[in-house]
């Protein structure tokens, strides 16, 4: 078992590979994470516009913040496989070039509005949920 230290080293590693090699990814999976840590927008500032694939799979998020969705407006992919989530922000509807949203096993019961506005989306993975 990783501690919660581990976990929070490996989040500060993987945010400085992405800003010091403008990496057009962030891979946040398997971090233990609650919730989207606020630190790391000021930290991708920078990179953000560049941005294209964003994995936060494998944690323990309930929610993601509207905010997300600003601070990675470039976004094409979006992995939130494996989490709690039982909606999504509003907000997620402003990512008009996502292209792929992978949600499943998480604990949605119906298929998330904010989704239904995205032109450009094309795979939408909802495997392993609630919904009926």
């Amino acid at each position: 078992m990783h501690s919660m230290g581990e976990a929070v080293a490996r989040v500060a590693r993987r945010v400085n590979d992405t800003v010091e090699n403008k990496r057009d990814s962030l891979d946040l999976a398997e971090c233990k994470l609650v919730a989207f840590p606020v630190g790391i927008y000021k930290a991708v500032r920078s990179v953000a516009h560049g941005i294209r694939h964003v994995s936060l799979a494998n944690n323990e998020l309930r929610a993601l913040a509207g905010s997300f969705a600003a601070a990675f407006s470039q976004l094409r992919e979006l992995n939130l496989e494996g989490n709690r989530l039982q909606r999504l922000p509003e907000e997620l509807s402003s990512l008009q070039h996502l292209r792929a949203i992978n949600l499943s096993r998480n604990r949605f019961r119906r298929f998330p509005e904010p989704l239904a506005a995205l032109g450009a989306l094309e795979t939408v993975e909802l495997a392993h949920n609630e919904i009926a």
